[in-house]
């Protein structure tokens, strides 16, 4: 079995203070060991926060990132404290959701991503933003996101 090269690291391992803004977290990735080899790697964020560019109030969401990787993995420590920046951002549920998307497909030029970002109702109404790079790879099992429709108390 074939290990990991965690040499160019700044993050895992070590103690690191929660980055203010998105723009200043680091989000760092790692070789994959399986070139040529077409598999999903998800990362599900139930606990999404950030704030509301208007009032400043919590905005929550479900968030969902499925990829195909091309030579590179996203480092998950980074990917959590970037995820956690946001809780001090004030931006729009489609702003956060294409921004956090289009940044993994920036680092790790995977084969395939998609991002399902399932926000929780706000002035009665929940908005959920989808997108992906592309249809996936033909030959990779992609299972459903999981994340139920918001149905209020009905």
């Amino acid at each position: 079995m074939s290990k990991t090269d965690v040499s160019g690291l700044s993050q895992l391992g070590q103690a690191v203070e929660a980055p203010m803004s998105p723009e200043t977290a680091v989000l760092e990735r790692v070789p994959s060991n399986h070139a040529g080899t077409d598999f999903v790697v998800r990362f599900t964020a139930p606990e999404f926060t950030s704030l509301c560019p208007m009032t400043g109030q919590p905005d929550f969401a479900h968030i969902v990132i499925d990829y195909v990787p091309d030579g590179w993995l996203v480092e998950s420590k980074s990917l959590k404290l970037y995820l956690h920046s946001f809780r001090n951002h004030g931006a729009f549920h489609e702003d956060c959701t294409i921004d956090i998307a289009k940044r993994l497909v920036d680092l790790l030029s995977p084969k395939w991503l998609r991002i399902g970002a399932y926000w929780y109702p706000r002035g009665g109404i929940p908005i959920d933003v989808f997108w992906q790079t592309g249809a996936p790879p033909e030959a990779v099992w992609l299972p459903d996101q999981g994340v139920q429709p918001y149905r209020g108390r009905g």
